[in-house]
């Protein structure tokens, strides 16, 4: 656990907390907690709540802790009811309305929320704030695009309103010359999905476009009066604006006033760039982390959000840790629901999953049919199956290393949708429930490790009611979820294209 602990601090670039003598490489003789299995004996003297609390605990260390009220979490379970209720709580902010994305489509559906938003601005006369961040490779994607479809907000209410554009640093020099329009993408994006009102959170994976509101299928959880989650949020967002670019309300961009020219994301130093990010972020961070180390002293609740991020090409390395630290020390007798749209585990979770864990694993990617390239134009067409090949490696190791019974792969089929869920349901032994769930933006693939902006909560509860609820949810997923088997992968449509597999080899970090 101490290994843990130090490499998510060494992540940040600060020295970890002394956590005196230990066992070098493992999680499960940690001092800060006892063994789970250990606990499994100590029924006597605490139940099965207190148990997973307790099995937790070590997240306190290692993340910013926020306590929660169970009923204050709803869970949502269709695209429909993601957009009904943005446009509600757009509708009834009174404060601010800060929106973390990839990108804002140019559909109807989306015209409708600007309009939302733009109603309310004018109904509150200055008393509200909104802020924007989208990727800027994806944002300024086409004639119109996410860019020109905030515009009117910055028009007519420029002292109200900032959007952002987050430009990645690895995209310059002949790169950012030779990649067209949405190739550039593959470099690297902002890709965190956080939607805040006033002192709400809507936590999901899915952006803000037509297919997320219609038959898409993502994740969202939306947590109710978190003022200090909320908060810790919006500076996130806020951080991450600074390195980025503003959009002026002629549709032009600039830096940020407090960003340096020197720092510019294409233009100027790499390294400074990556430096004074990584240590924005960390400040914020940190600073969070310390409230609330001081908070959770004295705060006893059955219900705890910890905030984990990502940010590979700024060397912030936080959520990979963690969920590693997750996988590896789930015990013997748990069971792990891993779900993520597009199957590119690395090799690290991948080695952990099939060779270090002693849990049960059921992962659930989507079929074919309902990946989000399918009948894409040109290269991307491919994409399906190169995440087809992906899931037959994996399925192909577990076999060799007679995991099979293990570890389980299930593909998401629905006529007429797509699947874009992800995220993670931990249910520990001797419990019925999950007790944890990871829930954001990351895909558990290369990209969410070494290339995105990403984010994700872990909810950890012994609450029963919310633990039912979570099960519930992952349930409803994974009933649409078809066993992939030895013949799965030898079916003729889903043999996988020579290019593709070539592909696959040389350039599968990138998806």
């Amino acid at each position: 656990m101490q290994k843990l602990i130090r490499n998510i601090f060494r992540s940040f670039m600060v020295p970890p907390k002394s956590t005196g003598a230990h066992e070098e490489g493992s999680f499960a003789k940690s001092q800060f907690y006892p063994r789970f299995e250990e606990g499994l004996s100590a029924e006597k003297t605490a139940n099965q709540s207190e148990m997973a609390l307790s099995f937790y605990s070590w997240l306190h260390m290692v993340a910013p802790a926020f306590p929660v009220n169970a009923d204050k979490i709803r869970i949502l379970n269709e695209p429909s009811e993601f957009y009904e209720t943005l446009v509600n709580k757009c509708s009834n902010a009174h404060t601010r309305i800060t929106f973390s994305s990839l990108y804002l489509g140019t559909g109807d559906l989306e015209k409708a929320l600007v309009e939302t938003i733009k109603k309310r601005l004018v109904d509150l006369q200055g008393q509200l704030k909104v802020t924007l961040l989208f990727d800027h490779c994806r944002g300024s994607r086409g004639a119109i695009n996410s860019r020109s479809m905030v515009a009117p907000l910055l028009q007519e209410h420029p002292s109200s309103v900032q959007v952002s554009l987050y430009h990645t640093v690895a995209l310059r020099g002949f790169l950012r010359f030779i990649l067209p329009q949405r190739f550039n993408e593959v470099v690297g994006l902002q890709h965190m999905k956080l939607y805040i009102f006033d002192d709400s959170l809507i936590i999901s994976g899915a952006n803000l476009s037509h297919d997320y509101f219609t038959n898409r299928q993502d994740r969202y959880i939306v947590i109710e009066d978190c003022a200090d989650l909320a908060d810790f949020y919006a500076n996130l967002i806020q951080q991450v604006s600074e390195f980025s670019f503003n959009l002026l309300p002629n549709g032009s961009t600039t830096l940020h006033p407090s960003w340096s020219q020197a720092c510019h994301p294409f233009e100027g130093d790499k390294q400074m760039f990556i430096e004074e990010a990584r240590q924005r972020v960390r400040k914020s961070f940190f600073s969070s982390m310390s409230k609330t180390d001081n908070a959770a002293v004295k705060k006893k609740a059955d219900t705890w959000v910890f905030p984990l991020i990502q940010m590979g090409q700024l060397e912030i390395h936080h959520d990979s840790e963690v969920t590693l630290g997750l996988l590896e020390r789930s015990p013997t007798g748990s069971h792990v629901y891993l779900a993520t749209g597009y199957f590119n585990l690395p090799k690290m979770y991948m080695d952990t999953i099939l060779e270090k864990s002693k849990a049960t694993f059921t992962v659930l990617t989507a079929h074919p049919s309902t990946n989000g390239f399918l009948n894409a134009n040109g290269v991307a067409g491919g994409i399906p199956a190169l995440y087809t090949q992906l899931a037959k490696e994996f399925f192909n190791k577990a076999c060799k290393l007679q995991q099979q019974d293990r570890v389980e792969i299930k593909e998401y089929i629905r006529p007429g949708w797509t699947y874009h869920g992800k995220g993670l349901w931990l249910t520990l032994p001797g419990q019925k429930f999950p007790s944890l769930s990871l829930v954001g933006s990351p895909n558990f693939g290369s990209r969410s490790i070494d290339r995105d902006l990403e984010t994700q909560i872990a909810v950890v509860t012994s609450n029963p009611s919310l633990q039912k609820r979570l099960q519930e949810e992952r349930d409803r997923l994974y009933e649409k979820g078809i066993v992939a088997t030895k013949s799965t992968f030898s079916k003729e449509e889903r043999l996988v294209p020579f290019w593709v597999l070539c592909v696959s080899r040389l350039f599968r970090r990138l998806f």
